[in-house]
């Protein structure tokens, strides 16, 4: 059994937190990974507040385990969203996007464990400054938005930078990447894309497919033009975005070029409109199965892993 300070924190039983990925992170997939063990996020995205709200009360029905909320700091609800996740005395929330201070306050009267999401030592220190309870550090490797550093350079940085629990994301896929993050200086992981083939996870089978067959240089990086750089699958959309990027087109108009494209991926299958988010780990996951699956063999490997290690050292 694997035991870490973010287990205690969170009241969980592993050091597994599934990803707060918008438009697919719903209470069903959020539920199934809380009764797994590990935390489950409802990703509140771009989504209004009568949405989230209404996921988080189908996650209070579909498990009794403790779970969290996503909230994209940039979204136009995000003022609203924050006032709901105390309202409903959510557990948990995680953030991304954006710096959540002005909310901090209200979150940590109400009781709630704020983590968020950081790619970069200056956003650690401020956020561990605003009381955060623990930290993500989310490597570059990672599906949606991204940063500069990869996971094995932001963990430790983040980890020599602040007194929190550091939980490493990007590129986790498996038990050898889960102990490299404890290694690295984490007391846990984030994972995204590997729950896209659970089971329980309501993407189109068309993105399920895209996953199973990715092979290892199968995402690209687009956005950055805008500021905003994205990690997704090399589809048609992402190939057409990418040259867009790099014409003449205006911001305003490149901007609309992505409208609606996550959605179009994860409700239709769409490949030709479709933006298909995915991590470079996608290349590691290439079965469908149960999020207690995917929980308890990711911590059981993990273990082996971590009990074999002396063999290398002589």
């Amino acid at each position: 059994m694997i035991n870490t300070p973010i287990t205690r924190l969170l009241g969980i039983e592993y050091p597994v937190i599934q990803g707060g990925m918008a438009w697919i992170a719903n209470a069903h997939l959020a539920s199934s990974v809380s009764n797994a063990g590990g935390l489950g996020i409802i990703a509140a995205g771009n989504a209004d507040g009568e949405y989230v709200r209404g996921e988080i009360r189908k996650a209070k029905e579909l498990t009794d385990k403790p779970f969290g909320v996503n909230i994209m700091l940039m979204s136009p609800h995000a003022d609203e969203i924050a006032s709901i996740v105390v309202e409903e005395k959510v557990p948990v929330v995680t953030t991304g996007a954006g710096n959540p201070s002005k909310y901090m306050k209200a979150w940590k009267e109400a009781g709630i464990k704020v983590l968020p999401v950081v790619a970069s030592v200056a956003l650690a220190k401020m956020m561990t400054r605003l009381g955060a309870d623990a930290l993500i550090a989310e490597g570059g490797e990672s599906g949606g938005h991204v940063g500069e550093l990869t996971t094995m350079v932001l963990v430790p940085l983040i980890a020599d930078s602040t007194d929190l629990p550091v939980i490493a994301a990007g590129g986790i896929a498996d038990g050898r990447a889960m102990a490299a993050s404890f290694l690295l200086g984490a007391v846990g992981v984030q994972m995204g894309t590997v729950f896209l083939a659970a089971e329980e996870c309501d993407i189109h089978p068309v993105y399920k497919e895209k996953i199973l067959k990715a092979g290892d240089l199968a995402t690209m990086v687009t956005g950055k033009r805008l500021g905003h750089p994205v990690r997704s699958l090399r589809t048609e959309f992402a190939r057409t975005y990418m040259k867009a990027e790099y014409s003449d087109i205006d911001d305003e108009s490149l901007e609309k070029l992505g409208v609606g494209a996550l959605r179009m991926a994860v409700k239709e299958g769409n490949l030709e409109k479709g933006c298909f988010l995915s991590g470079q780990v996608a290349a590691r996951v290439n079965a469908i199965r149960k999020s207690e699956d995917i929980v308890k063999s990711i911590v059981k490997d993990a273990e082996e892993v971590l009990r074999g290690a002396g063999k290398w050292v002589s």
